[in-house]
């Protein structure tokens, strides 16, 4: 059976019992009916709840979801559990999404701050993974929390340098016995494979547009250029500041003094305490009980209800419509990952690719619903597709004419995730996001001969002077390097006219600060490449003015809550690199965390047979 007739088999059930006698208006009226009324027709809602309330119940060997005294119509504290990874929007399987999204853990902490019976949150802080722009975002609803008069407790077994930064937060930090502390400072790790192609075979053969525009290092260089170290070290400079800033204020600390105690780097938990990065060591259960009040557990999800279940499930299958706001309002359109042409996976595919046609039709939609008074474009991209970029590049513009479009940056927005966000009415980013690499780098994989070390050969043949250029897998001839490198700086031409206009600014002057370069938000800022630094609910605020919208209007987010409709039209829309079969065995052979960003390089830079002109950045993985 295909997945896709599986699909549909898996709920052809659930459909029909959701159209049988149990309608969604009156849902709550039959769960509190008579049993002889409720037997009339199948308690679809009732049946939710019990699987809900089974499945959420603790074992008899698990620990207790509430204290013996705990009522939640008198004062009490709620227990929150916060690890892995912190994302924009996550990805969708039907065993649960991948990541914990950064927008639902502001909006539960603004949801329980408003809470008059909660007290304070315990947070149990696990193994936590999220950028450096994500967690000031964060760290400011923390704040935002503690405003509202509610105490924060944070626990960890052991804290690294993201986890302390958020911990650093708190109203007070416990850490758990012969656990340890490491707040090493910010570090790059630049993964350069060109002696592993060399091995294999394999000819990486690419051009720059911009003494800056690195994208192809790993692969060309067996170390960082000079020009690479630059720009790291001045990302670097920018991310230990905030380090040190975020201790010393938080901690009460003098910043000199911060600096050493990051020298140092590792402590153990009791000598944490003693060099007052933490209030307390003790087991979470201690630390939990010393608030000496009632408790409840509670998820980030807040609404786990067999309404919203049930709402949710009808959504999914298509037996109600997609759940919009009413009136006028502002839509907060997320643009994450690597930017591609085509359609990609659809709306599905939208969390984790920026695919054009697919991102410039929702762009289209919006301009056309006349409730939609003001867009954010939430971007987390390093680009990729030139021509991808453009186009939505033109449908930002088209989009302005008809409402503001504001742009938030998350953690990275360079070279086509810039492209698309220059033409925004205004562009918000935080200090420590990447930004600009204004550049273009084109290029292909040779693989002739890693396809000869395996007894494959290729004979390409045509008729006309570089009718084989784009088939074959051999370097392109010189003739045919000066043919792409003329159709780059077209591009870069075009790249760096998109900026000048967009920020009114002359064209000599983007092409001086352009190059190829990556800048920190701080840094984008002076130069005038971004207009403000904040967050996502700064860039809300300033599209909800310019809109003329009521700061009470729901947001609508884009993409939506994923429906039957969105899996089976991503079935097959993902498929391996051609070619990326020739380094499975070399990197079966590399430490798993190696190979895993060696993939994703290689995977990324095979795009290039198909599209060998991009405006992309990559860029080194970071030290949590």
């Amino acid at each position: 059976m295909s997945a896709r007739r599986f699909v549909l088999a898996a709920v052809a059930a659930t459909a029909t019992a959701c159209s049988n006698p149990s309608p969604l208006d009156h849902v709550e009226a039959e769960h509190d009916a008579p049993r002889a009324d409720r037997d009339k027709g199948f308690d679809f809602a009732g049946t939710l709840k019990k699987i809900k309330d089974g499945v959420e119940k603790p074992g008899f060997y698990e620990a207790p979801e509430h204290s013996a005294d705990f009522d939640a119509s008198k004062p009490h504290w709620s227990v929150l559990k916060l690890s892995g990874d912190v994302v924009e929007r996550a990805s969708f399987s039907f065993t649960g999404g991948k990541g914990t999204e950064l927008r639902v853990v502001i909006e539960r902490l603004r949801g329980l701050a408003k809470d008059d019976q909660l007290t304070g949150v315990v947070l149990r802080v696990g193994d936590l993974h999220a950028s450096v722009p994500d967690l000031v975002e964060l760290r400011s609803a923390m704040h935002d929390f503690r405003a509202a008069k509610k105490q924060l407790r944070c626990h960890a077994e052991n804290a690294g340098n993201a986890s302390y930064l958020l911990l650093a937060a708190c109203d007070q930090i416990g850490i758990a016995p012969i656990g340890d502390v490491a707040i090493t400072g910010p570090a790059a790790m630049s993964i350069h494979i060109k002696g592993l192609l060399d091995k294999l075979g394999v000819t990486a053969d690419f051009i720059h547009v911009g003494a800056y525009k690195g994208a192809a290092e790993p692969l060309t260089r067996d170390a960082p250029s000079k020009e690479m170290e630059e720009t790291l070290g001045a990302i670097l400079d920018q991310r230990y500041a905030t380090m040190v800033d975020i201790i010393s204020t938080e901690r009460k600390l003098d910043p000199d003094a911060v600096k050493g105690l990051i020298d140092r780097g590792l402590f153990t938990s009791d000598e944490a305490k003693a060099a007052k990065l933490v209030d307390e060591v003790s087991a979470f259960e201690s630390f939990r009980d010393q608030i000496g009040a009632p408790w409840t557990t509670i998820k980030l999800d807040d609404n786990a209800n067999a309404l919203g279940a049930y709402l949710q499930l009808a959504r999914f299958i298509g037996a109600m419509p997609a759940d919009r706001p009413i009136g006028d309002h502002v839509a907060v359109v997320y643009a994450i990952g690597n930017i591609v042409d085509g359609d990609g996976g659809g709306e599905l595919g939208a969390r984790e690719e920026i695919a054009a046609n697919t991102l410039v039709a929702a762009l289209h939609a919006l301009g056309r619903d006349s409730g939609v008074k003001a867009v954010v474009l939430r971007i987390d991209s390093g680009g990729g597709s030139a021509q991808a970029s453009e186009l939505i590049w033109r449908a930002v513009a088209d989009l302005r004419k008809t409402v503001p479009v504001i742009v938030s940056m998350s953690d990275v927005a360079a070279s086509g995730g810039y492209y698309i966000a220059s033409g925004a009415t205004k562009i918000f980013a935080l200090p420590d996001t990447l930004t600009g690499s204004i550049g273009v780098v084109g290029g292909h994989i040779a693989l002739a001969g890693a396809l000869a070390k395996l007894g494959v050969t290729t004979f390409p043949i045509g008729r006309g002077k570089h009718a084989t250029m784009m088939a074959s897998y051999a370097p392109w001839t010189a003739d045919e390097h000066d043919l792409i490198e003329t159709s780059m700086k077209a591009v870069y031409h075009t790249f760096v006219d998109r900026v000048a206009t967009g920020r009114n600014q002359a064209w000599d002057a983007i092409d001086k600060i352009g190059q190829g370069r990556v800048w920190t938000g701080a840094k984008a800022k002076e130069l005038g490449l971004v207009d403000e630094l904040g967050g996502l609910d700064a860039a809300v605020a300033a599209a909800r003015a310019l809109g003329k919208v009521d700061a009470q209007a729901p947001l609508e987010l884009y993409p939506s809550t994923p429906t039957l409709r969105d899996v089976l039209h991503s079935f097959g829309a993902v498929q391996a690199p051609f070619g990326l079969h020739v380094f499975e065995t070399a990197l079966d052979e590399l430490d798993p965390r190696i190979a895993a960003s060696a993939a994703r390089l290689l995977e990324l830079v095979m795009t290039f047979r198909t599209t060998h002109v991009q405006t992309v950045a990559v860029l080194p993985g970071w030290s949590d």
